[in-house]
């Protein structure tokens, strides 16, 4: 968190966690970064870098030349609004910034505190911004 006392927004959140490095790297190709240093709030499902690495070899530096694609796939990571985890697994599906909807599936929370996006496993819930919150993803998503 940052020393000055005020929250960091959703970028410089990703940027000073250290392993959201290819998804800070991708807005910023995409042009995105004023739009998630905007008021939102936003709710990001972000994949970690090593969510980026499954990808096929040659994938992220296709998609970082192609910018019209790589906004898609990212905007399809945002969901309007602060969405915390608690509020997460009540959901079945979320419409996403993008246009499409995303499927949540929480049947094993409450054994295994377990929530799945599309296939993706949130694996660390609730990283609060001081515009929205991040979940972080062990997979990239990709719109239909």
């Amino acid at each position: 968190m940052m020393q000055t006392g005020k929250m960091a927004d959703i970028v410089d959140l990703a940027v000073q966690a250290g392993n959201f490095k290819t998804l800070v790297a991708a807005v910023q190709a995409a042009g995105l970064v004023d739009t998630l240093k905007g008021p939102g709030p936003f709710t990001v499902f972000a994949p970690t870098d090593e969510a980026f690495a499954k990808l096929p070899k040659g994938t992220v530096e296709a998609l970082l030349k192609d910018v019209p694609k790589l906004k898609n796939i990212l905007l399809y990571h945002v969901v309007p609004g602060k969405v915390m985890a608690s509020e997460v697994v009540k959901l079945k599906k979320a419409k996403t910034v993008q246009g499409q909807e995303i499927e949540i599936d929480a049947a094993r929370w409450h054994l295994h505190k377990h929530v799945k996006v599309n296939r993706a496993n949130i694996i660390q819930a609730d990283i609060v911004a001081s515009n929205g919150v991040c979940h972080a993803i062990d997979e990239v998503l990709i719109p239909k």
